[in-house]
């Protein structure tokens, strides 16, 4: 017996509560396992430090579907344009669309493993510039680096920080932080 695939439009139709995370890729949902101590620490102190520079309503951690390249995904912190805010607010549910406005930045944290680095380094990559991202961060404690990858000509360039490195990013200049201090966060220093 074949199992059936899902498309898009049958997946977000599901009216259904999931436990857990899940992402949608190539037809199946596939269940994200729960985020490591240190990545939920580190997401929710880049939040923190986003809330001194962006209002509440335009920020989203670990609870929001973004459609790119036909699979959904759940970044583990989203900075969306007013714009984005307010029509997401409207729609009723949480998850982006391919007919909505893109994220200002997407930011993933890898968890260790393979799978989860080939998932951040590469298929979010392609898919997040396909989606017209202009901004995506790969936090990395692992190899301590943060990615900085900027939407140039719909592909991404990148510039990696660590240590005392001041991540830069073109769309919030007035971000003042470390690639040490996210990581000190995450080591619970």
């Amino acid at each position: 017996m074949t199992a059936t695939k899902l498309t898009l439009s049958d997946y977000l139709a599901l009216e259904e509560v999931f436990e857990g995370r899940r992402e949608f890729v190539d037809g199946e949902i596939i269940e994200m396992p729960s985020e490591s101590p240190q990545n939920v620490l580190i997401s929710l102190f880049l939040l923190a430090q986003f809330l001194q520079i962006v209002p509440l309503q335009q920020l989203r951690r670990m609870d929001t579907e973004l459609v790119v390249a036909g699979r959904v995904r759940i970044p583990d912190l989203l900075v969306l344009s007013q714009e984005l805010a307010t029509v997401l607010l409207a729609s009723g549910r949480s998850t982006i669309t391919a007919e909505m406005p893109a994220p200002l930045l997407a930011v993933e944290v890898v968890s260790p493993g393979k799978a989860s680095e080939d998932r951040d380094y590469r298929f979010k990559r392609a898919e997040y510039a396909a989606r017209g991202i202009p901004e995506y961060w790969i936090i990395d404690p692992i190899q301590g680096q943060v990615r900085v990858l900027l939407l140039v000509d719909g592909l991404y360039e990148s510039v990696d920080y660590r240590g005392s490195d001041c991540v830069v990013s073109s769309l919030f200049p007035q971000l003042k932080l470390t690639v040490e201090q996210l990581l000190q966060v995450g080591r619970g220093e």
